[in-house]
């Protein structure tokens, strides 16, 4: 379900997982991908938002009975790409307006807003992906501060191979007890 390629340079990160085409599929599509989008440290907003709407899209016009939709994430370099698959290769999504009123047709819309591109590839029938990217800014290195003053440790000196003899704390002279505080 989960797969670490490495590769020399640029790590390919991905996880894969097949849901079923219900709310419930979708909700956990999202749940998923917000879990693994925090395990690779990738900013959660707006992914999730996107596979949210992609994952509900598939359970609902992408539903076929008996089949599931397939949930994909992969990181290569700076860019998530996100990709859902549904068995309705016949039933392409394209963006329409939604009337002032209309409680739903505003996803692709969202959708197009949120990610730096998307789009649709038909995959082998009857299956099409929707897939959607994000590029997110490389990693910052930490800026050198200046030393801060104040006490610091002694340097560590690497061991030799002889060892120092064990001391135990001297013993209070015979006779005499400590004062209890």
């Amino acid at each position: 379900m989960n797969q670490k390629l490495p590769q020399p340079g640029s790590p390919i990160r991905n996880f894969s997982v097949l849901l079923s085409p219900t709310p419930r599929g979708a909700r956990l599509a999202r749940l998923l991908a917000t879990e693994q989008l925090r395990t690779w440290g990738i900013s959660l907003d707006p992914a999730r938002l996107i596979v949210a709407e992609l994952a509900n899209n598939a359970a609902t016009h992408g539903r076929v009975p008996g089949r599931n939709f397939r949930l994909l994430l992969y990181v290569v370099g700076q860019t998530l790409r996100i990709e859902v698959t549904d068995t309705r290769g016949d039933r392409i999504p394209h963006r329409q307006p939604a009337g002032l009123t209309a409680e739903s047709g505003r996803g692709l819309t969202l959708v197009a807003a949120l990610a730096d591109r998307w789009g649709v590839t038909h995959g082998l029938p009857p299956r099409k992906t929707v897939w959607a990217e994000l590029t997110f800014p490389a990693p910052q290195s930490p800026e050198h501060e200046s030393p801060l003053s104040g006490p610091t440790c002694a340097p560590y000196a690497l061991p030799t191979g002889e060892k120092e003899p064990h001391q135990t704390p001297p013993l209070p002279p015979a006779g005499q007890t400590h004062p209890r505080e």
